[in-house]
């Protein structure tokens, strides 16, 4: 039952840019690098154990050989991927399907995510909703391509945190660096993309039709519950609990300590440095790492200054 630490894996984007490396101290393939994978097991993605006895073993391998170290979870295959977004450029307007419409029409699960903000440019936002009120003035504004009328957008500030049921229109704005939480999909329906070209001067493709079909109208705001406890010197804040996950925020403060039962549990070092004690072994951490704690795992202590979101299915 030891921490199992992981590989991410790297997808270079129209929109990323070197935040990755600049931030994070990661080994880009390039400067056009949007998104680190870092806790994986879809099959465009998956990462791999780092450390112990599975090291050089896949997650989806994991998954499926040891299902013990999952609490035997009733998901066919691992649930949940953590990534970190780097948009240098707006990335497009897009929505993404609920898990009926996505495995009939994609062979996935839809994608429920959410966002915690870890940097941004001052003046920096997000789109998040839209204003028709009805299907027909939804499919009218985007004909016309009225997108001052149609998108909503919301000024954002390193901290804030952000709930995205499928079907929600939503988009990153410039500038802006997320740590997000999302179900195992890489379904996405593509709705407006500022008329950009790729370096062979194409567009890229449009995904209208389905997102007609899968955008929440009228738009309904995710205002997910906090509650926040005292672990000692340390805090831990609930920043959502959805049917698909629950994801927390550790402010690790000298010391934090944990029980993991039947759950497991996704952690990714935001900021700062410390360490992780679990059955008499001690293992450093730092800002860009990322682990899962096993279901069972019993107690473990975190020590130092950190900042961490964790999760769970």
């Amino acid at each position: 039952m030891e921490p199992l630490f992981l590989q991410p894996q790297f997808k270079e984007r129209i929109w990323g840019g070197n935040a990755l490396e600049t931030a994070f101290g990661y080994g880009i393939p390039s400067q056009y690098t949007g998104e680190c994978w870092a806790i994986s097991a879809h099959p465009n993605g998956p990462s791999t154990i780092m450390n112990g006895h599975f090291k050089d073993t896949s997650l989806a391998t994991l998954w499926h050989e040891h299902p013990e170290l999952f609490g035997h979870s009733n998901y066919p295959e691992f649930p949940l991927l953590t990534k970190i977004i780097d948009a240098n450029q707006d990335l497009s307007v897009q929505v993404h399907p609920d898990d009926e419409y996505g495995l009939k029409n994609n062979g996935e699960l839809g994608k429920t995510e959410c966002w915690y903000i870890l940097d941004c440019e001052e003046d920096a936002e997000l789109i998040l909703g839209h204003n028709a009120s009805t299907k027909d003035e939804f499919i009218n504004l985007i004909r016309e391509g009225n997108w001052n009328n149609l998108l909503r957008k919301v000024p954002i500030k390193p901290g804030d945190f952000f709930h995205v049921p499928s079907g929600t229109l939503h988009a990153i704005g410039k500038g802006t660096l997320v740590l997000e939480t999302q179900q195992s999909s890489d379904t996405t329906y593509r709705v407006y993309d500022f008329d950009r070209v790729d370096d062979q001067g194409m567009k890229r493709e449009l995904h209208l039709h389905q997102a007609i079909d899968v955008t929440t109208i009228p738009h309904q705001d995710a205002l997910p519950k906090r509650w926040i406890s005292q672990q000692g010197p340390s805090l831990v804040t609930r920043l959502v609990d959805s049917p698909y996950f629950s994801v927390y925020k550790w402010d690790v403060s000298e010391s934090y300590e944990g029980h993991i039962l039947d759950h497991y549990m996704l952690v990714s070092i935001i900021s700062g440095e410390g360490s992780l004690l679990h059955e008499g072994k001690e293992y450093p951490v730092q800002k860009g790492n990322h682990f899962i704690l096993p279901s069972g795992s019993g107690h473990f202590q975190l020590k130092g200054q950190m900042e961490i979101i964790a999760s769970h299915e």
